[in-house]
């Protein structure tokens, strides 16, 4: 229970459309709670023999507009409790989005996709449930009970006291309920984010499910799970379903009794039949409510289940953060690179993959990292674009620590493309324009909720990103422009889900030219050419190198061919620079690139052969 007073901020900043649902509950209540009264005046001057055919009319004229008000007042509440709880949902599934992306690479590395979408889905949906229809129920069952047990009262206090006296104890039974209901749901959601992680696990990697002929498999896990989330779901249900029978059971209790002390005050003439049926009609206007108070126990539990596993995940906090040591006076950088002395492991109890890499790179040159797979070329170049902190050692651009350069400033100034290339579901034109949009000049997220409870902003200063290219002026940069006027949309064709509709080459100059896009100061290319071939290779390369605008480019290659004309090249083993020099130094040396170099030389030519 205690994680939903986390959701005071949200509350708090829709408090008057939640204040104007309070007021028009009472409304609602009140017409509803009045025309009992003229109905029951009907039936006792029908019993006096008083009534007339113009008086039971009038009464029923009466009957009708209070019974329309009262529902025309409940609409104003929904319009007021449940759109101010799909505002919140709203704002809820914006902070989450906005938290997620702060979070360090390390987090994606140990969490499941389909844990994060049972976050945005499943419990997301149960928190608006208990904002929104749990609060209307509960203010609706509050106002009613009051309204009615206050004409009840009026009428008779005996009968009253009398009738009610089963409602008490049906609380506290859907109270123990309830109580049992937490940790069901709490294991239905746990198992929820399970499945949903596997299926898209496996939806993902379709192709390697059907190459591997491992359909069956797949299917067989999925039944299991899906089993395991149906018998969860069942207990829950069992449980949940002992509240209606255990409400109308009480319900049907207080009918009982109602009946009897109203029949015995009739017969000794304190109660009349109409003021009898009033009591009739009242009692059924408190079953809903009490009924209602089941579902909002069912609400309340679930929300509060959602809500705890939502700021788990809100009170993890990124690795890689502005702090107080970020320069908030650096608003761009020009591309000057230093390592010093930078060793880096990815946990304290595994081995480095780093060690003792000094190393400069002057701004506007082009430096080539060579090296066996698993050498350290990829975590080196992420230390550069500070998905992780170097273990030792400090890293600087521009003479500036990295860890002072505020996060929004370094990566809007850096074109990544990785050894993976990842394409959206969009048209070429919108996958390549995707980094150039205009940074926010002050970017904040409306309420993450701190280890506090309360909302936090963050605000970041004006940034000013290099001018972007034209997305054509990109294309033809990344050498994919004459593809893509080839095909019968253009710039506008609809590459399908991760770019499937293009061919290897093809996605990773796509890639190429997103990163192009955004003029960066310091371009990073992970391997990124290792689909195109060698002639289209050297294309690129020449466009990168006659770029009226210079920047500071790292390649990452295993062929000799990308590296040659880099005016520095490194070549990495074990973690540790091994050699350093141009193409023909290194040549000259007869080291590691020496032998590589040759080799390459000769597959190359039984290749032709």
């Amino acid at each position: 229970m205690k994680s939903l007073f986390r959701l005071l901020p949200y509350f708090s900043r829709y408090k008057r459309m939640f204040v104007r649902g309070a007021l028009l509950v009472v409304l609602s209540s009140v017409a509803q709670a009045l025309w009992p009264l003229f109905f029951g005046n009907g039936i006792d001057s029908i019993t006096r023999g008083t009534a007339t055919i113009r008086s039971l009319l009038i009464q029923a004229a009466i009957i009708v507009v209070l019974a329309f008000l009262s529902g025309f007042f409940y609409y104003l509440v929904r319009q007021n409790i449940i759109v101010a709880s799909r505002h919140i949902e709203y704002d809820l599934r914006n902070d989450l989005l906005a938290h997620i992306e702060r979070l360090s690479a390390r987090f994606f590395q140990s969490t499941p996709q389909g844990e994060l979408m049972a976050f945005a889905t499943n419990d997301i949906d149960a928190v608006r449930y208990f904002i929104g229809p749990s609060v209307m129920y509960s203010l609706d069952t509050l106002a009613t009970f009051i309204a009615v047990f206050g004409f009840m009262l009026s009428l008779s206090p005996t009968l009253a006291l009398a009738a009610v006296v089963p409602l008490p104890l049906m609380s506290i039974a859907v109270y123990y309920i309830g109580k049992k209901v937490h940790p069901l749901f709490d294991a239905v959601q746990a198992h929820f984010a399970t499945l949903t992680a596997r299926t898209t696990e496996s939806i993902s990697g379709i192709r390697v499910v059907r190459a591997y002929v491992r359909e069956s498999y797949e299917k067989s896990i999925f039944n299991g799970l899906a089993k395991g989330y149906f018998d969860k779901n069942m207990r829950l249900a069992r449980t949940q379903g002992l509240m209606q029978p255990i409400i109308f059971g009480f319900m049907g209790f207080s009918t009982i009794i109602l009946l009897l002390f109203g029949g015995k005050l009739i017969i000794d003439h304190h109660l009349t039949i109409g003021e009898l049926a009033q009591f009739m009609v009242y009692l059924g206007m408190l079953t809903w409510p009490f009924i209602a108070l089941g579902f909002v126990t069912n609400m309340v539990q679930r929300g509060s289940a959602s809500m705890a596993r939502l700021i788990k995940l809100f009170e993890t906090e990124p690795e890689i953060k502005n702090t107080e040591r970020t320069n908030w006076q650096i608003a761009s950088i020009g591309g000057e690179i230093e390592f010093r002395d930078v060793s880096f492991r990815y946990r304290p109890e595994l081995l480095p993959v780093l060690q003792n890499i000094s190393l400069r790179i002057e701004r506007g040159t082009t430096l080539a990292i060579i090296g066996r797979t698993g050498s350290g070329k990829t975590s080196l170049v992420h230390l550069l674009a500070r998905l992780f902190d170097p273990t030792e050692g400090i890293i600087t651009i521009d003479g500036h620590d990295l860890r002072t350069i505020p996060l929004e400033v370094l990566r809007s100034n850096i074109g990544f493309v990785s050894q993976e290339t990842f394409l959206f579901s969009e048209t070429i034109s919108e996958n390549i324009a995707f980094g150039t949009g205009e940074v926010a000049s002050q970017y904040h997220t409306k309420a993450i909720l701190g280890t506090n409870g309360y909302a936090q902003s963050n605000g970041f200063p004006q940034l000013k990103p290099p001018s972007p290219l034209g997305t054509e002026e990109a294309a033809r940069a990344a050498d994919i422009y004459d593809n893509v006027m080839e095909f019968p949309e253009q710039f506008q064709t609809m590459i399908g889900e991760r770019g499937i509709t293009l061919s290897g080459g093809q996605k990773q100059r796509t890639a190429i030219a997103r990163a192009l896009a955004r003029n960066p100061k310091i371009l990073v290319l992970d391997d990124a050419m290792s689909a195109v071939d060698t002639t289209t290779e050297e294309r690129i390369l020449s466009n990168l190198r006659n770029d009226a605008n210079p920047r500071t480019t790292v390649l990452i290659s295993h062929r000799t061919s990308t590296a040659r004309e880099a005016d520095m090249i490194i070549v990495l083993d074990h973690g540790r620079i091994i050699e350093r020099g141009t193409h023909q130094d290194l040549l000259a040396r007869g080291g590691a690139y020496y032998d590589l170099y040759r080799r390459q030389l000769l597959e190359e030519s039984l290749e032709q052969a």
